[in-house]
């Protein structure tokens, strides 16, 4: 078997081995996958994470030892203005990406910089450490398949948020729905716990987590806070009902 790590700071993940093709995910920079496949300039990935296939252009990766993919990660980037050198060269690495105690992955020598830490408890689910971290994405623009600081979908945030507490979700947010505990009132809820929402047609489309039973922090249009009911979320610059709630989730 053979596997890789992205050494971009955000590489695409496509549907199919092409640039025109969808971006359906993003592997970010260190994070690990399993070669499928190869055609032309593509790699086709398994990420280890959460299992997510797709295309990724094959120079934005690099060949990693079993040994490597191995080891967890000492921790990941808290905060916005993080940087890595990659070979000395410097690179913005987003909000969520792995940081190795490693000084080379695959073939380039990595050095991390302005790991500012947020000195939170992530031993358990607490409220200050979900508040604090969901923030540090806030005003980020949503992006269809995005799972960074630089662009993120609603499934990619609530992901990206929980890995910090060691729950790794599923990518997409009807897989998340599958997942985890039912809380049957919104008023039972905690925060931290993920509300769901369905379009016309029954399909979970959307996923945000709860600050509280009266607020969500969610990505759409970009991450920012709205008020939710026992119906969905209230848009509050909007001032219209945007989403239709349909489960909540404890995980």
């Amino acid at each position: 078997m053979q596997y890789v790590a992205a050494i971009v700071a955000t590489a695409p993940i496509r549907a199919e081995n092409s640039h025109r093709s969808e971006m359906i995910s993003q592997i970010l920079f260190g994070e690990k996958a399993l070669v499928m496949d190869k055609k032309g300039d593509f790699t086709k990935v398994k990420c280890i994470a959460d299992h997510y296939e797709g295309w990724v252009q094959t120079t934005q990766l690099t060949e990693v030892t079993k040994h490597f993919v191995a080891k967890a990660p000492l921790g990941f980037v808290e905060r916005n203005g993080a940087m890595v050198y990659l070979n000395e060269t410097p690179m913005y690495i987003s909000v969520g990406t792995p940081i190795y105690k490693v000084r080379q992955i695959g073939k380039f020598k990595v050095r991390y910089k302005k790991m500012r830490s947020l000195k939170l408890d992530y031993n358990s689910f607490n409220e200050d450490a979900i508040r604090e971290l969901s923030l540090q994405f806030m005003n980020t623009s949503y992006l269809w398949g995005g799972r960074s600081s630089f662009g993120i979908d609603c499934s990619g945030f609530v992901q990206n948020v929980l890995k910090f507490f060691g729950k790794t979700l599923p990518r997409d947010a009807s897989q998340q729905a599958k997942e985890g505990e039912v809380v049957g009132f919104l008023q039972a809820t905690q925060c931290g716990d993920l509300a769901f929402f369905d379009n016309a047609e029954g399909n979970i489309t959307h996923v945000g987590i709860l600050l509280d039973p009266f607020t969500i922090i969610h990505s759409s249009g970009r991450v920012h806070i709205d008020s939710i009911d026992n119906e969905g979320i209230i848009s509050k610059e909007l001032v219209q009902r945007t989403h239709h709630l349909r489960i909540i989730k404890r995980f």
